[in-house]
């Protein structure tokens, strides 16, 4: 979900990260400077509260970084880098923030 509501579907192989699905599908808004190595913050995302649960909890490399996103860190933050897709994910639904930089 861009920031304004507009949804937008991309499909993401099984094994790869959402920030590297989200580049790859054209994703303006999510940056990944680093290249998906937790050490940027620019691929921050929001979960969808309904997901939540089904997420491995962040490490702490990533409860680290994300103190040092763009725009405000809640309890549904996450860094898109570090959440790889499989067929449990079928449907995830994460929305970008105002900016990553």
């Amino acid at each position: 979900m861009d920031p304004d509501g507009t949804a937008r579907n991309v499909e993401v192989p099984a094994g790869r990260s959402v920030m590297q699905g989200a580049v790859a599908g054209g994703v303006d808004g999510i940056v990944g400077e680093c290249g998906g190595n937790a050490m940027c913050a620019t691929c921050h995302v929001y979960v969808a509260e309904e997901w939540r649960d089904r997420l491995a909890e962040p490490a702490m490399v990533e409860q680290e970084m994300l103190e040092f996103t763009a725009c405000e860190r809640t309890e549904a933050s996450r860094l898109s880098c570090q959440i790889t897709v499989t067929e449990e994910f079928d449907g995830l639904v994460v929305e970008l923030p105002e900016s990553q930089l």
